[in-house]
């Protein structure tokens, strides 16, 4: 019990060094070596709980999205107002992270298999929920409808999370509001 809950701080003070480096100098600046000595754990100790700084990172990632999860449990009751306001918070709210993730997903997911499969089954996640909240909203809408409209969406949210990033002064819940239907911005609003 013991040692298992060593691991457990050991792998926290990791992920809080990946995120404190990550929010320091980017993800260009962080570096195996740093994440230990900011962690003070060994390599060996590293590796016995990731694969890779890669890996540290994307959990990183991941934990910033989930904390923003309008539905963590997975019960299939979020909306689409409620899912189009995660993806802005974690834009808005995370901005040193989303921007990692969007420099991961772009740049390195373009050259590096591992990250585009890695990014591609977590893309593959969020069509499937934004899917299912379509089918919610609008039952007339046959599963490839509402994927095609959940894939449109995504995208047009990603664009808009690419200006915020590149210009904060850029209103993207106002934006990311227009690309809810009638009856889905009614309820955002309240």
């Amino acid at each position: 019990m013991g040692r298992y809950r060593v691991g457990l701080e050991t792998r926290e003070r990791i992920l809080s060094a990946t995120r404190r480096l990550l929010s320091e100098v980017g993800v260009d600046g962080v570096t195996l070596k740093a994440i230990t000595d900011q962690a003070r754990v060994g390599a060996g100790s590293f590796y016995n709980l990731f694969d890779s700084k890669e890996e540290a990172v994307f959990e990183v990632v991941r934990e910033a999205i989930e904390a923003v999860d309008p539905d963590p449990d997975g019960e299939g009751t979020d909306t689409l107002a409620d899912l189009v306001d995660a993806f802005v918070t974690f834009m808005t709210g995370s901005s040193p992270i989303a921007r990692i993730y969007l420099q991961l997903a772009v740049g390195r997911g373009l050259t590096d298999r591992a990250i585009a499969t890695r990014v591609i089954r977590s893309h593959r996640t969020r069509v499937d929920r934004f899917t299912d909240a379509w089918l919610r909203e609008d039952p007339t809408l046959t599963p490839e409808a509402a994927e095609r409209r959940a894939q449109t969406m995504l995208a047009a949210l990603t664009g808009l999370g690419l200006s915020v990033l590149l210009d904060e002064t850029f209103d993207m819940r106002a934006h990311a509001l227009e690309l809810l239907p009638s009856s889905a911005v009614s309820s955002a609003a309240s």
